[in-house]
């Protein structure tokens, strides 16, 4: 029996979602005995407390051919691909382990009533979650043998074009790994019989795993006092910046105090910060602090695999606000700094110390602090599974004072999903470098 999700969104209210078919996809060849076992690090261990799957959203546009032809080729190639990323095919053994038991992920197929252009024109995240698979929505708080590691559904459009959503629990892989799964599965479907990479590698020799039992009490505890809920209705926006915005803003900021010319990242997470501290009061130091978030793999020496799968990243936080007059100058100086102290050192040092990095972890969803997540440069819109590159990408990740950063199209431009309360968004949108930098569509 089919099933049919109505998409609420303005414009689109008579749209439906209709499951065509669910299944189980397994790896082609069984996963050898000495392989069984995949050891978690604590980073990795950090993540089973958090239940969040990472979702990819790839849109395509109308393609030839029979649907039932490009559907046969994900599925196959989607099984030779869970070979060499066995563990995403396993299911969470316990706190130390993946057991690679070969169970398979979640595979679904689902028909859109519209064309992917109207999708397009005006994309809101709670239109894009109905495009993410049913099962992938949230992890149970406790692993069982039912719960996949990985979900994808494969949505078909009126019009031939289709999106290719993939939900990649944060337990095996963090943003840069999901990228390689999924370039990985795109190169085996054009044709690729192996993936010219290492992407299992023991993170515990980085970061060594430990029983956080003690701390998930501590800070379930603490939670209930030290949390505060969002006041009010949480809301998410995009925001996008083109390449000629940003080339301007960075530049506005290297004729600053800092004297120096800062990365895209840098002057965009500057100007939302700044814009994040003007809807506070003077004697409100809700926005004074906040964090990024870190791939680590390069910053090891000798590097880790850029490939590797797993959880190789920090959430860093960036030195508190003592100035009494702040610009984007000075701001994207902070941001600089910290990123620039992250080397083989401190990475050395956050792995011989678990207390001190859970205290880290946990500082992004304390106090109020914002957190910026930056996926861009991944691979994603290299992903060509045999009908041609996507026309876009995105996340469907709703956590309220985080935000996450995609590149455009073109590779010059960056779309901000940023997700606050109702009352801090109406502020947030009126600040003038938010109008000045930015805008809400995308230039056809």
């Amino acid at each position: 029996m089919q099933a049919a999700r109505k998409l609420s969104s303005i414009g689109l209210d008579n749209m439906e979602v209709k499951i065509i078919s669910r299944e189980t996809i397994k790896p082609s060849s069984p996963t050898p005995h000495h392989l069984r076992i995949h050891k978690l690090s604590l980073l990795d261990q950090i993540e089973i407390t958090e239940s969040i799957y990472i979702p990819v959203i790839l849109f395509y546009s109308v393609a030839s051919g029979d649907p039932r032809k490009r559907s046969n080729i994900l599925k196959e190639s989607l099984s030779k691909t869970l070979t060499q990323f066995y563990p995403f095919a396993g299911r969470v053994k316990d706190s130390f382990s993946i057991d690679c038991n070969d169970e398979g992920v979640s595979y679904t197929e689902a028909q859109v009533a519209t064309n992917v252009s109207v999708v397009l024109q005006d994309p809101e995240i709670d239109l894009l979650l109905q495009l993410l698979p049913n099962d992938s929505l949230e992890r149970l708080p406790e692993p069982t043998a039912e719960q996949v590691l990985v979900a994808i559904q494969v949505n078909f459009f009126a019009c031939g074009g289709m999106a290719i959503c993939a939900c990649v629990d944060h337990v095996v892989a963090d943003g840069a790994a999901t990228a390689t799964f999924i370039k990985s599965w795109a190169a085996i479907a054009c044709g690729a019989n192996y993936i010219d990479h290492d992407v299992i590698y023991d993170c515990t020799s980085v970061f060594p795993p430990h029983d956080l039992t003690s701390f998930k009490e501590k800070f379930a505890n603490e939670d209930k006092h030290e949390v505060p809920e969002p006041q009010g209705k949480i809301v998410t926006k995009r925001l996008l910046f083109d390449g000629s915005k940003i080339t301007a803003l960075r530049n506005e900021i290297g004729n600053g105090p800092s004297s120096y010319r800062p990365s895209r990242f840098e002057a965009v997470s500057a100007l939302i910060w700044s814009a994040m501290l003007s809807t506070t009061t003077k004697n409100d130091r809700t926005f004074s602090t906040t964090t990024i978030s870190m791939n680590l793999r390069n910053r090891t020496n000798p590097p880790m695999p850029q490939q590797c799968i797993g959880n190789v990243y920090q959430v860093k936080e960036v030195e508190s606000l003592m100035e009494k007059t702040i610009n984007l100058s000075i701001l994207a100086g902070k941001i600089h700094e910290t990123i620039r102290k992250v080397d083989d050192d401190h990475v050395k040092k956050l792995g011989a110390g678990v207390g001190a990095y859970i205290n880290l972890l946990r500082s992004k969803v304390k106090n109020n602090k914002f957190l910026f997540v930056s996926w861009c440069r991944f691979p994603f819109y290299e992903t060509d599974f045999g009908w041609g590159k996507p026309i876009w990408f995105a996340t469907a990740l709703r956590i309220n004072r985080v935000v996450f950063f995609l590149d455009t199209r073109d590779g010059e431009g960056i779309e901000a999903w940023i997700t606050l309360t109702l009352e801090e968004m109406a502020k947030f949108e009126q600040d003038p470098g938010v109008l000045a930098y930015s805008f809400s569509k995308l230039s056809k």
